[in-house]
């Protein structure tokens, strides 16, 4: 699946974000990185208000963040990328609770969910994701030496790279 979102849109919606945090930002493309891997998604986030010098993009992966200059909004950038889709907007879930952006998303034929349902979405999908067990986490002191001494004996690594 394919998603288009309104980043500055979504924040409010996710728990434990907020707009006034300095961070929200990435906050919200780590969250985001993690949906992906877990639901074999890609995603490009439209930000707006970038910093002078901030502005462009920038790729995370399977996310995509696009960092839209003072001058612009991110509802139009959103509106401009989904009519250069052109037919291929209908592979795209477009991800927003603004009228403007949603219109904009129907004239393509692209699907909408909203920004509260986006956020159940990714909360259920975490929910639902297997967490490591202690022994996926890490390895006792015995079990690295063990480890160590296998590879030892197969003598150097390659081009005499070292740990």
């Amino acid at each position: 699946m394919r998603y288009i979102i309104d980043g500055h849109n979504l924040i409010p919606h996710m728990p434990g974000m907020s707009l006034s945090d300095p961070q929200d930002e990435q906050t919200l493309i780590d969250t985001l990185i993690r949906f992906c891997r877990q639901k074999n998604a890609r995603i490009t986030v439209f930000f707006d208000q970038a910093a002078p010098g901030f502005a462009g993009e920038r790729n995370y992966g399977l996310v995509r963040a696009i960092f839209v200059p003072r001058s612009s909004s991110a509802d139009q950038a959103i509106a401009n990328f989904v009519r250069q889709l052109a037919g291929e907007a209908r592979n795209h879930t477009v991800v927003t609770s603004d009228r403007m952006v949603q219109a904009a998303a129907r004239a393509h034929h692209a699907q909408l969910m909203s920004s509260a349902d986006f956020s159940r979405l990714v909360m259920q999908t975490a929910a639902a994701a297997p967490s490591a067990s202690a022994a996926e986490q890490s390895l006792s002191p015995e079990e690295l030496k063990e480890w160590e001494d296998l590879f030892r004996q197969y003598g150097s690594p390659p081009d005499d790279l070292t740990p």
